[in-house]
């Protein structure tokens, strides 16, 4: 999944819809996709085919 659009309106959507994301979670950084998978992984405890299609449907 490529990050699409307005990475910090994405963030948004996705802290208001998921509280116990920190600011540290969402950090994204161009080229460090692996990095914000592997942190929403982790606090999510989903895959990252279920952390791909939550990044795709806000």
């Amino acid at each position: 999944m490529k990050i699409k659009g307005n990475w910090n309106e994405l963030k948004g959507k996705l802290k208001q819809k998921y509280g116990q994301l920190t600011d540290d979670d969402v950090v994204y950084e161009k080229g460090k996709e692996d990095e914000l998978y592997g942190r929403l992984q982790k606090r999510l405890g989903k895959s990252r085919e279920e952390v791909d299609r939550i990044l795709n449907d806000l």
